[in-house]
């Protein structure tokens, strides 16, 4: 208040608004981190202060279990299923969203793919006003998927996702037949079995992923709606646990955010050593 302001000197520390939490789904290699990555650099957040930063993009794939002596030398092999929704640590991961939803300060796990171990150092994460999840797996688990406020589902064709992704892994000098043979054997029937049928969850389906901008600069104009304070009109369940309100029709598109449609610069979610 201005009286604790003008007898303290400086005004305190005003509390930061729990942040609007949306979950990002979709299969290997279909574009999830570029969409968060686009989305990102419309509203301008990619080149702004890690501390500052109003939205930002958490990724899965740093909750995975630290692997036993047997599995990492499966995993060594390409024999390792890190497909599956038990090679995540959906407790650490559950308990690290939920605090993030409430607006602190969060540690989160690095995972090293090269040696298949979670490292000693961590990431700090800050309050943010909108927090990106993406991940394969983000709506499997019933009390992580209930978390999010909007649940988005890149859907982009099966033949250009394997090809996305042996073209990645033999850029990482990885075998074509060991790509090929973990695919069939992990990748697809993990797909089919546990991250398809997530896509019902999912309030909007973005077909083609980053390719598709009408759907993009739809989600962008409305996180912009919730940084600009309305986060409220689109809480879910707002009404009657019956979804959000749209209080304005869809976008045009301006020449503002068709200036900055072209390629951004890549987050570290994308490094060499992401599986998915």
């Amino acid at each position: 208040s201005p009286a604790m302001a003008s007898a303290g000197g400086a005004e305190p520390e005003r509390p930061h608004p729990k942040p609007f939490l949306i979950g990002v789904s979709g299969g290997t290699a279909s574009g999830k981190s570029t969409v968060c990555e686009k989305i990102m650099e419309l509203l301008g957040q990619n080149e702004v202060d890690r501390r500052q930063r109003k939205v930002l993009i958490l990724s899965q794939d740093s909750f995975y279990k630290v692997l036993t002596a047997e599995q990492k030398a499966k995993a060594l092999k390409g024999q390792y299923n890190f497909d599956h929704p038990d090679a995540f640590d959906n407790d650490l991961m559950h308990t690290t969203l939920k605090n993030i939803v409430e607006g602190k300060t969060v540690e989160v796990p690095t995972y090293d793919f090269v040696t298949h171990s979670r490292l000693a150092e961590t990431t700090v994460v800050y309050p943010a006003d909108v927090v990106l999840f993406e991940g394969i797996l983000v709506f499997y688990n019933q009390d992580i998927r209930d978390m999010f406020h909007l649940r988005l589902f890149v859907d982009t064709d099966s033949d250009v996702r394997l090809s996305r992704r042996v073209l990645r892994d033999m850029k990482r000098g990885r075998d074509l037949e060991q790509i090929l043979t973990q695919y069939t054997t992990f990748v697809k029937p993990a797909f089919e079995e546990f991250c398809l049928p997530t896509k019902k969850y999912a309030d909007v389906i973005i077909p083609r992923g980053v390719d598709n901008m009408v759907a993009i600069n739809l989600i962008v104009q409305h996180i912009q709606d919730i940084l600009n304070g309305d986060i409220c009109k689109w809480q879910r369940g707002a009404m009657n646990g019956h979804g959000r309100t749209y209080k304005r029709p869809f976008p045009e598109q301006t020449e503002s955010s068709s200036s900055v449609l072209a390629a951004g610069k890549r987050s570290h979610l994308e490094s060499s050593s992401r599986p998915h």
